[in-house]
């Protein structure tokens, strides 16, 4: 599993678990909901930290707390 899928598969169910839609990411922290949906769909080879920081402080969550998941354990690249 590539880095970007493990992104993209941690904020999948993040959004779900603590139903936070892309609007509402953007509403509450800045994202545009464009980055999100891109981010979800691996439509980028790479995301900058401040984005990941800035969408999981949204969600009530560290930095740390984001990366703290068995899928970063599969990341092989």
């Amino acid at each position: 599993m590539t880095l970007m899928e493990a992104v993209s598969d941690r904020l999948k169910r993040l959004k779900k678990e603590k139903k936070f839609t892309s609007y509402k990411i953007q509403k509450e922290g800045g994202v545009p909901r464009s980055t999100v949906g891109k981010l979800v769909s691996m439509k980028f080879n790479t995301v900058q930290l401040d984005t990941i920081y800035q969408i999981a402080s949204t969600m009530g969550l560290t930095i740390r707390e984001f990366f703290d998941d068995p899928v970063f354990d599969e990341v092989t690249d």
